[in-house]
């Protein structure tokens, strides 16, 4: 006799909370995924707590005191130089904070050089002039494949062969370059500065904002809207107008030589000028190439059609080309600009008080090893994030919304 089906209304319906509602709930692929994300973290994180304990635990058996009290002791070292001034009587904590500011600021300004420099070389190892694509091919390929390090020791080499402060090399009078670094005029003390930078910073995004208003009543109305002298004009207006409203003022401290030294304007120390060199150098190659196949991304058609109906070559780049490769560009361009955050740490080849520098004196002097090692991987992992997050940001931002 054939079995009967369970079919109709009178088959048996699972009862609440069985297995097949257990399943599921498994099958469901969101759950799943954050379910596998807790696991991982949280084996992660008992791995590390049961190496601290450990750590600690064989620490207190030896009588080596543990914790982060030590970052309020005095330091008794000195930092030879900051963006905030630093004695040996200062805190550990104090010496921390001048060596992140050591290592954000040679950063970003290598970030801002190895961007602009790469863009530029990545263009032109595209352009029709046989000699500029193969000294921008020369420079990629010298760069690239020579190690970072040993670039830091060369640029420190020149710079410190140079002449010395009484045979300086001057530009114009009011700027020198000797062996003890490059020391140029500098605007005096005053708060105006700080705010002007502010207003910049203001402006820029007004500018941003602007650009895209114009951009969707262009899209709505079909009429262009000319903003670039208007954008230009707030930029130039608004920190004006804040330098005025501080008193306009106008001192500027210029470099004089008096014995042995120069005396005034800003001194970038030979350490300094070469970790910039070497990291903005050698991470320009890399960007260069990540530009040039950003750019070859972009299918021939449509810089064909941009020449068929006149572009010229700036607005075929401006309003063609990158908008489309940047979505090629963007993301590996962030992961060098945290390599280079990273290879910072090459300064201690060099003696520049960067964060790797500071922290092995820390180390030395306070012997808390554990704690100063921790410290310094939480502080590099979280301007690895920063910078991760900021691009993450701009990448939705210039990506092509796809309907």
């Amino acid at each position: 006799m054939a079995e009967t089906l369970n079919v109709g209304p009178n088959r048996r319906q699972p009862p609440k909370g069985s297995r097949l509602g257990l399943t599921e709930i498994w099958n469901n692929v969101g759950f799943r995924n954050l379910a596998y994300q807790v696991l991982v973290v949280g084996s992660v994180l008992a791995l590390a707590v049961f190496m601290v304990s450990n750590a600690q635990d064989a620490m207190e058996r030896r009588g080596i005191s543990t914790g982060f009290g030590f970052l309020f002791q005095e330091a008794g070292f000195d930092i030879g130089e900051g963006l905030i001034a630093f004695q040996s009587t200062d805190s550990f904590l104090r010496a921390y904070a001048t060596a992140v500011l050591n290592t954000l600021k040679v950063s970003v300004l290598a970030i801002v050089f190895a961007t602009l420099l790469g863009v530029m070389l990545g263009i032109a190892r595209l352009s029709s002039n046989i000699l500029i694509a193969k000294l921008s091919s020369a420079y990629v390929e010298v760069f690239r494949n020579t190690p970072q390090l040993v670039q830091i020791i060369f640029w420190y080499t020149v710079i410190t062969q140079l002449p010395p402060p009484k045979q300086a090399l001057s530009m114009m009078d009011v700027a020198f370059l000797t062996n003890r670094g490059f020391i140029v005029p500098w605007p005096a003390d005053n708060p105006a500065y700080s705010w002007m930078v502010v207003a910049f910073a203001v402006a820029c995004i007004a500018a941003v904002m602007l650009l895209r208003w114009a951009d969707a009543r262009r899209r709505v109305t079909g009429q262009r809207m000319r903003v670039f002298w208007l954008n230009a004009a707030l930029l130039v207006v608004a920190p004006l107008a804040t330098w005025i409203a501080f008193g306009a003022p106008t001192e500027v401290s210029v470099p004089e030589l008096k014995g042995f030294n120069f005396v005034g304007g800003l001194a970038l120390s030979p350490e300094f000028l070469a970790l910039l060199l070497g990291l903005s150098l050698y991470i320009a190659a890399f960007i260069a190439e990540i530009v040039r196949s950003g750019i070859q991304s972009v299918g021939k058609g449509q810089i064909e059609a941009a020449r068929a109906i006149s572009l010229t070559r700036g607005d075929t780049y401006r309003k063609i080309i990158l908008p489309q490769a940047l979505r090629v560009i963007v993301p590996p361009a962030g992961a060098q600009y945290v390599s280079l955050v990273k290879n910072s740490s090459l300064g201690v080849a060099i003696g520049y008080p960067e964060l790797f520098n500071v922290n092995n004196t820390i180390i030395t002097l306070s012997g808390h090893t554990v704690e100063a090692i921790g410290m310094m991987m939480a502080i590099y992992l979280s301007i690895a994030f920063a910078i991760a997050a900021i691009i993450n940001l701009y990448n939705r931002a210039v990506q092509i919304k796809e309907r």
